[in-house]
């Protein structure tokens, strides 16, 4: 695939560094990229704790970052980086279209937020427009992230029940691992069903991991 004449032509090449842990994936944005003339893939990781190390190392122009990662994940990697290095510009690289995950991943400081099942439509594109200083959210993620607009969010109490019924605890349970009062644990569950618009614990569970409330 042949680049316009005008990326083609640009002085400096965008330096990639690709973190995720399946090394399917990594390979397949390595052959998109090793076809651009204006980039370079510098460097892999596959995981957070890697991603870091590597970042120091190379200090990429553009970082691509998985979320779900063994040892330390993307939302933790991109906040460590972000903290050493507060220009770098991340993209975040996800099967998860959750509004409340990327409210955090750009809340921690990436500066797109893509879905992998996009990467031959949008990635490229993405890598140059972050890399000139644009942010981007795809678009089913920005439809996700409108029609949760006017939600009440959960507080962090709140997460930590919803939580612990994902984990498949009872209200005592709950009320004994956070050092309340079942009551208390009572009304956190009433305040989540509410604010999430359902009508019982394993769908507020369902809704939570579908919009990236919680993780199991």
């Amino acid at each position: 695939m042949s680049s316009s004449p005008k990326v083609a032509s640009s002085p400096t090449v965008i330096r990639v560094l690709t973190v995720d842990d399946h090394a399917l994936i990594r390979d397949g944005i390595a052959a998109l990229i090793a076809d651009q003339t204006d980039m370079r893939l510098v460097a892999e990781a596959s995981n957070g704790r890697e991603a870091i190390e590597q970042f120091r190392s190379h200090h990429p122009d553009v970082t691509l970052m998985d979320l779900q990662m063994p040892e330390m994940n993307g939302i933790e990697a991109l906040i460590a980086i972000r903290s050493e290095f507060p220009d770098a510009r991340i993209i975040v690289l996800t099967t998860y279209a959750g509004d409340a995950l990327c409210k955090r991943a750009m809340a921690a400081g990436a500066q797109a937020y893509i879905l992998k099942g996009n990467v031959r439509k949008d990635l490229l594109d993405t890598i140059r427009a972050v890399r000139a200083g644009k942010k981007f959210i795809h678009g089913e993620v920005a439809a996700e992230l409108a029609s949760h607009a006017a939600d009440d969010a959960l507080s962090k109490r709140e997460i930590e029940v919803l939580s612990l019924i994902a984990a498949g605890n009872s209200n005592k349970l709950i009320a004994d691992e956070l050092s309340i009062s079942e009551d208390t644990a009572k009304g956190h569950v009433k305040s989540i069903l509410s604010k999430l618009g359902v009508n019982d614990r394993t769908h507020a569970v369902t809704v939570g991991l579908k919009r990236g409330i919680i993780e199991l």
